[in-house]
């Protein structure tokens, strides 16, 4: 496979990671087809801890400063 052409640069991703950033979308994961050179950029999933009793207290009965 040494020789073969690329079909895309990394200012290719660059270029689409800062896309997907100025449309307010955290990237999470590139996928490249090095065939095609086709970027795809996924999403990051969001997490979060569940609350747990004590959050939820919290955040109900803190006193604003």
């Amino acid at each position: 496979m040494a020789g073969t052409p690329v079909s895309f640069k990394v200012s290719d991703v660059a270029r689409a990671i800062k896309g997907a950033r100025k449309g307010n979308m955290e990237p999470g994961r590139v996928e490249i087809d090095p065939v095609t050179g086709r970027i795809v950029v996924i999403a990051a999933e969001k997490t979060s801890e569940p609350e747990n009793a004590v959050d939820k207290w919290m955040k109900n009965h803190a006193r604003s400063s």
